[in-house]
């Protein structure tokens, strides 16, 4: 099943869309549904027009209350349950229905703003600024040694489960150096040999997740105060509870290791 973006409705919508409702910031399911399905789309005060979806179109609602006979799901068990199409579509969504409502006045003068029929943006017809849906870069490392990786947990973890390193590319820096700069900030070590792993779009907020591996270089571990609880080298063979794969950084720990056991560098 492919899915084709897309901003503007199309002249003939289908009769049948996938709709991805939202109300009081919180995903929305009919019924005992546990995943989206085709149906009639609901009568929603605010909607975006998010592409097709296997030839269906697909919406973005937001209602003012959650309904009769809807319950509320929890954004990031619906992607980890969902084929990941469906979650990635929902993680879209909901990022889109957070701009739209946090962008209905202008941030410059506060004249209330106005949605463009051609573009994904609030124009303030009062000033002339725009606002454009914005994501933050985020970078995540997997740091590794011959027969180990860094791993690394904070206090907002499940308890038990470690991941690679993560964090925000800061102004005027370059991935590569937000990389290098998180990697001694949060766990004190040098890192060197980058490679590129992977991307994936992340809601929680707003992030586009930019996954490498780094090859450990010098220094000892020592976590970061307030933001690393606990950060330790685990052998390939005697692994902490680590992501699912829902996740870039379930899918970045496992296929390195991997490599590690075959001999091969992530």
């Amino acid at each position: 099943m492919d899915f084709e973006p897309a901003i503007s409705a199309p002249a003939s919508p289908t009769k049948l869309a996938w709709s991805f409702v939202f109300a009081e910031g919180h995903l929305l399911l009919p019924g005992d549904e546990d995943a989206p399905t085709p149906a009639a789309s609901p009568d929603a005060p605010t909607r975006h027009y998010l592409g097709r979806l296997g030839g269906l179109d697909a919406w973005a609602f937001e209602l003012d209350a959650i309904p009769e006979g809807w319950r509320s799901v929890p954004l990031r068990t619906a992607m980890m349950q969902w084929p990941a199409l469906h979650g990635g579509l929902a993680g879209r969504a909901a990022q889109v229905i957070d701009w739209d409502r946090t962008h209905r006045f202008c941030g410059v003068c506060g004249t209330p703003t106005e949605r463009q029929a051609n573009e994904r943006a609030r124009r303030c017809p009062a000033c002339g600024h725009s606002a454009y849906p914005r994501l933050a870069p985020a970078m995540m490392a997997l740091i590794w040694r011959p027969g180990q990786v860094l791993l690394a947990r904070s206090p907002r973890f499940a308890k038990g489960t470690y991941s690679a390193l993560a964090g925000f590319v800061e102004p005027g820096e370059t991935i590569e150096e937000c990389v290098m700069r998180e990697s001694f900030e949060e766990v004190g070590v040098r890192v060197k040999d980058l490679r590129y792993y992977g991307s994936q779009s992340w809601p929680f907020p707003n992030s586009l997740m930019i996954a490498f591996t780094a090859r450990w270089d010098s220094g000892d571990i020592v976590p970061q105060a307030d933001e690393i609880e606990d950060a330790q080298w685990f052998s390939l063979d005697d692994l902490p509870g680590i992501p699912p794969r829902f996740s870039i950084s379930g899918h970045l720990i496992r296929d390195s290791i991997a490599a590690l056991l075959e001999g091969r560098e992530p």
